[in-house]
């Protein structure tokens, strides 16, 4: 259920597309430093904080446990459509990792609790051809992986951040993890994985945003 003005969202919306747009063709935050052969823990153009800031499009699904379900379909041997105690049910994993946001914030040591991406991917078995890996959520976000990425030890399905159930501003009750991008890759509110051939870039990658979104040699645009 969504609570929020129709019209206020949508003219949010507009705004923040129209100003991210902006920052794509300006290139800002850009440092064109270059890229150094031992990896620092903090990505060029990064500034550290200790708060988790709120972003999104203007919508905050309230999504009840009892009406959530996660579909994984596409190239797979086993597509399946898990509800909130079918999500419970599967084995439990617990990561730390860092968040890196394009908007030039990056948030150290962030505890995580829920579903690795790896059993996703074991049970729900690519095809051999399957390359990338699509994200839909709740509020009409769409965004995209190659399967390399998602498919990688530090990446989660998380339910849990430092100790508590997920906010719904955070992406709750479930949102996706990615720390070796930047976060808009990390979708919350997730309802369906899509693995497919062809790639598909989602909602920032068609607004002017990089398609893979690397921090630390600043894919912030494309």
């Amino acid at each position: 259920m969504v609570t929020d003005n129709p019209d206020d969202t949508a003219d949010r919306q507009s705004k923040l597309v129209a100003t991210k747009r902006a920052w794509a063709r300006e290139g800002r935050l850009l440092t064109g430093a270059a890229p150094s052969p031992e990896r620092p823990r903090l990505p060029p153009g990064q500034r550290l904080v200790s708060n988790w800031p709120v972003l999104d499009l203007g919508i905050q699904p309230d999504v009840p446990l009892a009406q959530w379900a996660l579909t994984v379909d596409g190239l797979v041997d086993h597509p399946f459509t898990w509800s909130w105690a079918d999500f419970q049910d599967q084995p439990a994993f617990s990561d730390v990792s860092d968040i890196h946001c394009v908007t030039s914030w990056s948030r150290y040591d962030n505890h995580w609790q829920g579903v690795s991406a790896r059993h996703i991917v074991e049970t729900a078995r690519p095809q051999a051809d399957a390359a990338h890996v699509i994200l839909h959520s709740h509020d009409g976000y769409i965004t995209n992986l190659s399967l390399s990425v998602f498919d990688d030890a530090d990446v989660l399905l998380a339910t849990a951040w430092e100790g508590k159930p997920l906010a719904r501003e955070h992406g709750g009750p479930v949102r996706l993890v990615v720390p070796k991008v930047y976060f808009w890759k990390s979708a919350k509110w997730i309802r369906r994985i899509q693995f497919t051939n062809d790639d598909m870039p989602g909602f920032w990658e068609v607004r002017g945003y990089h398609n893979e979104g690397d921090p630390w040699t600043e894919q912030r645009y494309g």
